[in-house]
């Protein structure tokens, strides 16, 4: 790690060292569940403790393999891949050994998942400018022409992570899904393609370009999607290529980057900053101060989805609603009640991994059931209710929730009636 203090909130080590001590985690703190294991005491023991935990898990994969379990193996590898993932992750420096040699790792685990999955799986490079980007393109049985979702990782994820590769909820709805390392993210990090304020979304339309030359993509249905940090990309690369037929993304990045970079853990300002190779704060700040959807958003063409948590630390439900009415219709907003940033596995959505919902969606816009009318809000509630398939609400306050109106009462105003 860097000796040289590069941002303000560096000071802030201490703190961060005692939310990774006591919650497991190193973002969004609201949530229980631990990322990291207890004995990591501090940010700087993650990479190295992790990786124990990963190496021990590929142990057990290579022993399956081995013993010709090829279905275990491959679950197996997609979890050790995750562990490399995580661990890899906490380095933010340019041609750092351990850096290298965990993304290596997780590069070598899912390999072998590609290897053994029960739907083809292939690593890509597709041409952007004078370098290339690094995707993996999951494909349906049998490689039908099938349509074709562009799915945009978040600052904290990469090609490889999350969607579970090997029960793929996008493949298993019928649709083919190119996952990227976009500027700043995986691969392309390692390779020192930066991102900035502008060119993840011409990385996104050269990934286009690249799947329409596929004769396993239908080029007439493609969509895009895209979490975290991934849905203002997304949304940027549906508003400036008409060829994106649908958009679906949540936990939201949409509006304005104060909360993220300067409200929020430190964590994302330090590992964004490197993805962007830029090491002046002053300057980081006037490029974040351009990642605004304002322009875009309205721009957009094709149907639209974009999913919040309700208390949602990194973009404040104001800012997302702000956004959202700059889209034209047909345009659609879930707000997961009760929730924060994630919504992988929580109530609202029945305890599932949440993708299969985008997926859903997606193939709803390319059968036609998103009118060009249709502007909805949907508040997905914790408790109760059918989840995503809630009726439409008119307001997300407590007023609209409880069917009340009205101003002031009469004790409200008090004698002098106003």
């Amino acid at each position: 790690m860097p000796i040289k203090t590069e941002r303000r909130r560096d000071s802030q080590q201490w703190l961060l060292d005692h939310m990774v001590k006591t919650t497991g985690r190193v973002i969004n703190f609201a949530y229980d569940q631990r990322i990291v294991p207890a004995e990591v005491k501090s940010y700087a023991m993650i990479p190295r403790v992790v990786e124990k935990h990963a190496r021990h898990i590929e142990q057990i994969a290579r022993a399956a393999e081995a013993a010709g379990h090829h279905v275990t193996a491959a679950e197996l590898y997609w979890l050790a891949g995750e562990q490399y993932r995580e661990a890899q992750h906490a380095i933010f420096e340019d041609d750092n050994p351990e850096k290298i040699y965990l993304h290596g790792k997780l590069l070598d685990c899912f390999e072998k998942v590609m290897e053994y999955a029960p739907h083809p799986i292939e690593r890509v490079e597709i041409p952007f400018g004078d370098v290339f980007i690094q995707g993996v393109l999951h494909m349906l049985p049998g490689r039908p022409k099938a349509p074709t979702v562009l799915f945009i990782p978040g600052m904290d994820m990469t090609k490889e992570a999350t969607i579970d590769a090997i029960h793929h909820p996008f493949v298993a709805r019928g649709l083919n899904c190119l996952h990227i390392d976009g500027p700043g993210q995986g691969t392309s990090n390692l390779r020192k393609i930066r991102v900035t304020a502008e060119n993840y979304r011409r990385a996104g339309q050269a990934a286009i370009d690249w799947l329409v030359t596929r004769p396993e993509v239908d080029a007439t249905r493609i969509a895009v999607s895209g979490f975290s940090f991934g849905s203002y990309w997304g949304m940027e690369i549906a508003a400036i290529d008409r060829r994106v037929q649908a958009v679906a993304t949540a936990a939201a990045c949409y509006g304005p980057k104060r909360a993220i970079f300067e409200q929020a853990s430190p964590r994302f300002k330090q590992v964004f900053m490197y993805m962007a190779g830029i090491h002046d704060e002053a300057e980081f700040d006037a490029m974040a101060e351009d990642m605004t959807l304002d322009a875009l958003a309205p721009q957009i063409a094709c149907p639209c989805l974009q999913v919040v948590g309700e208390y949602d630390p990194l973009a404040p439900l104001d800012e997302v609603l702000a956004v959202y009415r700059l889209v034209p219709p047909p345009r659609e907003l879930w707000v997961v009640e009760n929730d924060f940033h994630v919504p992988r596995g929580v109530e609202n959505f029945g305890g599932t991994a949440f993708y299969g919902c985008l997926a859903d969606w997606i193939n709803d816009a390319f059968a036609g059931g998103k009118p060009a009318s249709l502007d909805l809000m949907r508040l997905v509630r914790q408790k109760d209710g059918p989840g995503p398939y809630s009726a439409p609400i008119e307001g997300l306050k407590l007023p609209q929730r409880i069917g009340q109106r009205g101003g002031l009462s009469a004790a409200q105003r008090g004698p002098s009636g106003r």
